[in-house]
């Protein structure tokens, strides 16, 4: 049933990397948002109001991020602001936000906060108080608990902002689990021969290869290890790609023994109440809309940040960027990505970040990837849903 509205509605701006190479993940999350839209006004909107998005692209340019905002609140007079996908559309928003002393939920930043410690700021993923860390612990932990024990690890990395804190964290988490890093190493993202750099690799005879790659270069990479002789005994970590369904049917097979991060995956231990309903839906639109066939990395986070918000307004009946600011502080928010606390600097208080080996894929299908018999969750133990294949050459 639609509503019928008789007071103005509360428009809520943001902007996203609709195009560009972030497009995709971005295009999951705008879908999500709209599902969200849709049930919040057929419900009855918020305060008795219709609810409206206002959204623009930042073409995954971070040059264009602090105009746009400055657009959405000056020219269009948006009643909100909440952060768009990553890195790159909120911390170039953070200046005008602090001055202006907006509430302000982004979705997906790593560790944007660290640095400002901006109160008001809150952060909708799930790494953390140290999110440099968080996102690649459970490698780590996982793999000081094989035997024989490794002892050594590779750093491989793309030379771009988003992979500066995973390092600072990758640093930090093989030093407090007794590893040592015999080889470090950068490339350009332009690079699409990788033969040369894993020789180098290859050289170090790592136990342990550390990856923090961007989307192409992550499939690129993935493609030129199962051709190389080399096999670490782990391999993977801070990948940014493998969540995606496109990256998945891509590879398929290749994925075989990757250990990697994700946020959500479709294992028993993380069906929050509402998240089976939510994709549901989402999966009834995401094909016709081009999006993220499954939507599992995106989606339930960016349906989820705008529970916050929701709960926010309702809660505290109004819309003042610092009454909601002290509720969201202290507010315990039961969501699809189950239950969030903030804590330090707007991060979750308690990280959910998993680590998931792939296992056993056979096909490019995408189907297969629906429930998590492919992606076995092997940190951190309390959602472990199975075990880990170790070395990495017998999972192949």
């Amino acid at each position: 049933m639609v509503m019928s509205f008789t007071t103005a509605p509360i428009r809520i701006g943001y902007c996203l990397s609709l195009t560009g190479p972030l497009a995709g993940n971005s295009q999951s999350a705008r879908l999500a948002h709209e599902i969200w839209r849709s049930e919040i006004n057929d419900a009855g909107g918020l305060l008795g109001r219709p609810v409206e998005f206002v959204c623009y692209d930042d073409e995954g340019d971070a040059s264009r991020v602090s105009g746009l905002y400055e657009r959405l609140l000056e020219e269009d007079k948006v009643d909100l602001v909440i952060g768009g996908y990553g890195t790159n559309s909120i911390l170039p928003a953070m200046p005008l936000i602090i001055e202006r002393e907006r509430y302000f939920v982004g979705l997906m930043g790593l560790g944007v906060n660290n640095a400002l410690s901006y109160t008001n700021y809150f952060a909708m993923i799930p790494t953390g108080p140290d999110p440099n860390a968080a996102l690649t612990e459970g490698f780590f932990e996982i793999a000081a608990r094989q035997t024989p024990r490794p002892m050594t690890v590779a750093l491989l990395s793309a030379d771009a902002v988003f992979s500066k804190n995973p390092i600072l964290g990758a640093r930090a988490n093989a030093e407090k689990h007794g590893f040592k890093v015999i080889h470090e190493a950068k490339y350009s993202l332009a690079t699409t021969d990788f033969a040369p750099i894993l020789d180098a690799v290859a050289a170090s005879n790592c136990d342990l290869l550390f990856l923090c790659s961007y989307i192409q270069d992550s499939i690129d990479l993935i493609r030129a290890i199962r051709k190389h002789s080399f096999r670490p005994k782990m391999v993977g970590a801070g990948m940014i790609g493998p969540q995606n369904t496109s990256v998945k049917t891509a590879l398929g097979p290749l994925l075989n023994g990757l250990v990697n991060y994700e946020y959500w995956v479709p294992v028993s231990t993380m069906m929050f109440p509402g998240v089976a309903a939510f994709l549901d839906s989402y999966r009834g639109r995401a094909r016709v809309e081009g999006v993220d066939l499954l939507g599992h990395y995106m989606a339930p986070l960016a349906y989820a940040q705008m529970q916050v918000v929701a709960k926010a307004i309702t809660s505290t009946g109004g819309l003042d960027d610092r009454t909601l600011s002290n509720f969201t502080r202290n507010a315990v928010f039961h969501t699809v990505m189950g239950e969030i606390r903030f804590g330090k600097n707007g991060e979750w208080e308690n990280p959910r970040v998993v680590q998931v080996q792939f296992q056993g894929i056979d096909s490019h299908d995408a189907d297969q990837f629906r429930d998590g018999s492919k992606q076995v969750v092997v940190s951190p133990g309390g959602l472990a849903s199975g075990q880990l294949i170790f070395p990495y050459a017998l999972a192949l």
